[in-house]
């Protein structure tokens, strides 16, 4: 649909990367992603390395499209680095300084190795590192963001910085946005926010539902929900800072931790699944920028192709 220097590298149909969201991004949801024609991404965070080779397995035997994993360096495990790279087409690491050791071994692998940076500094290194192509994240993006720029003045930099395809993060979640960083130079667009709301999405329904009711301008990048991984901003919605600031118990529910049931911290790192139960809007609520185009909890299928055609009718009005 619309071929770019990512599509051709990755071997998929449309330049879209699913983003890799801890506790929602899940193989089923990666699947729909990745038959949709785009790049579909899964992240489990503390699984086995044994448990996630059952997985990829699985979810490899049932689809067609390409997929990859994402890997948050504060929570890595090396043994499930190997695993991901000897069955997926993408290994991507975000949150660390690129590790070329590390690089090297998804590449042995037989995966392609990708970084998510925030700067300019962090892009020329994970070029440096060896990786295939990087994720310029802008401080539009929901989740843990990296960096201090605004995702167009970043690109800027890093497009003129580096010689890989660029995938660009923050803030998109429309024809429009994806439409406008592919004009300025983007090889990929990387969408996280709309993929929550999915009927593929592990998100508890009343984490959907807070995005779907959310509006432009209800997000805030904030260092609230640090329990587990301090240090490290993050945007989610507003309304989940000032529920939690009103919790007076240091433990607002229970989620699923494989046959366990775990306790939620006030304040934790986590974002309430399927399984969790409790406060839900007080626990982190991760939106981007792009929540006001979360209308209605729709296929994930949907969403690309919506995305996909609506960027490919405007960059061909825009060339004619």
């Amino acid at each position: 649909m619309l071929s770019t220097a990512f599509t051709e590298l990755v071997g998929c149909r449309v330049p879209i990367q699913q983003a890799g969201m801890g506790g929602v991004a899940t193989p089923e949801l990666a699947a729909a992603v990745a038959d949709a024609g785009a790049l579909g991404m899964v992240n489990m965070v503390m699984v086995p390395a044994d448990d996630v080779a059952g997985a990829l397995d699985a979810l490899i035997e049932g689809m067609t499209g390409t997929v990859g994993m994402n890997f948050l360096m504060p929570f890595l495990d090396p043994a499930a680095v190997e695993v991901a790279a000897s069955r997926v087409r993408v290994v991507e690491f975000f949150y660390a300084d690129p590790d070329a050791a590390l690089v090297r071994r998804v590449h042995e692998g037989g995966a392609l190795a990708a970084w998510q940076v925030g700067s300019l500094t962090e892009a020329r290194a994970a070029m440096d590192a060896g990786c295939d192509f990087i994720v310029a994240q802008g401080t539009e993006a929901g989740g843990h963001v990296r960096g201090q720029l605004n995702l167009l003045p970043l690109l800027d930099v890093v497009l003129d910085g580096v010689d890989l395809p660029v995938v660009a993060a923050g803030g998109i979640g429309t024809a429009q946005t994806m439409a406008a960083a592919l004009a300025a130079g983007a090889s990929a667009v990387r969408v996280g926010t709309r993929f929550v709301a999915t009927h593929e999405s592990n998100a508890h329904p009343a984490y959907v539902d807070a995005l779907v009711r959310a509006r432009a301008g209800d997000t805030v990048l904030t260092g609230a929900f640090s329990v587990m991984w301090p240090d490290a901003p993050h945007r989610v919605l507003r309304s989940c800072v000032e529920a939690a600031q009103a919790v007076t118990d240091d433990i607002v529910g229970e989620m699923p931790m494989g046959a366990l049931r775990m306790p939620v911290p006030k304040f934790s790192v986590s974002p309430p699944s399927r399984g969790t139960t409790g406060t839900i809007e007080a626990m982190a609520l991760y939106a981007g920028e792009s929540v006001g185009s979360v209308t209605a909890v729709v296929s994930a299928g949907e969403v690309v192709r919506e995305m996909a055609e609506g960027a490919k009718r405007l960059l061909s009005a825009t060339l004619s």
